[in-house]
């Protein structure tokens, strides 16, 4: 903490907590509430059951946070994959040339995701590149939606390597194709898991270029507690949502451990 006295300290922490309940904390609560609630009585909800619980886990729930589960493991390793690949080599270009790939990868955040996903179906619904339709024009536009995050990440922590490593080894007559692999790879394992963390994240909670390109043996998760909501069923979507988040958390804690091991390597 910036600060070193004892009242200075409660102040933050009191100025923290009354943003952090009301913005954060609360709204989350009132959904975890609602999803044991029967009904709506006041400010908040009442009566107590698991009964949408057992629907969220079960049937067109559970396939839908399967779909969402597989769809989110696709888009992360492959924008991860590209996000990566696309850093190595702007990582050698000029200055200028390296701004431009910047600008390439972060346009699809520069404009919101549902122009993003009508984009993706105009392209891809004719062929030779025919994928309305198909589970495949999701995982296009998911991973399209986080790969600028990947590429970031990755162009950020090779900006902090310390070339002293790859001088050795290169020196020591490695070749690239090594250098790489066992050299810089390896010391980005961290940023990279904490890209594949973020853009799975992401992805789990996708939900308006989806809404245009999902067909109907492929509906994730978010489109199912929105359309709950929608027909309003507010505890049932309430429900889905908590397992949404839970799943999500879950994915995040894995992926934090492996990223906590590959730090201490």
């Amino acid at each position: 903490m910036l600060v070193h006295s004892r009242g200075a300290r409660w102040a933050v922490w009191a100025l923290f907590l009354v943003l952090f309940l009301p913005l954060f904390a609360l709204p989350l609560l009132v959904v975890l509430g609602a999803s044991f609630a029967t009904n709506w009585s006041g400010v908040l909800p009442s009566g107590f059951t698991t009964g949408h619980y057992a629907t969220a886990t079960r049937g067109e729930a559970l396939q839908a946070l399967t779909t969402s589960l597989a769809t989110a493991t696709a888009a992360s390793v492959l924008a991860l994959v590209a996000g990566t690949w696309a850093a190595l080599a702007a990582a050698a270009l000029k200055k200028r040339q390296r701004q431009l790939m910047d600008a390439l990868f972060v346009l699809p955040l520069a404009v919101p995701s549902v122009v993003v996903g009508l984009a993706i179906l105009v392209a891809f619904s004719e062929p030779p590149f025919l994928l309305n339709g198909t589970r495949w024009i999701v995982i296009l536009a998911h991973t399209v939606l986080v790969t600028a995050f990947s590429y970031q990440s990755v162009s950020a922590a090779l900006t902090r390597l310390d070339p002293a490593y790859e001088q050795a080894a290169a020196s020591l007559g490695a070749r690239p194709a090594y250098v790489l692999w066992r050299v810089r790879l390896p010391l980005l394992l961290p940023s990279l898991t904490a890209a594949a963390g973020l853009c799975f994240a992401l992805s789990m909670g996708e939900l308006s270029a989806t809404m245009m390109l999902y067909p109907p043996d492929w509906t994730p998760l978010p489109v199912l507690i929105h359309a709950a909501t929608d027909r309003g069923a507010l505890f049932a979507g309430s429900a889905l949502a908590v397992v949404l988040m839970a799943a999500t958390l879950l994915a995040l804690f894995a992926v934090s451990r492996v990223r906590t091991k590959a730090s201490y390597r």
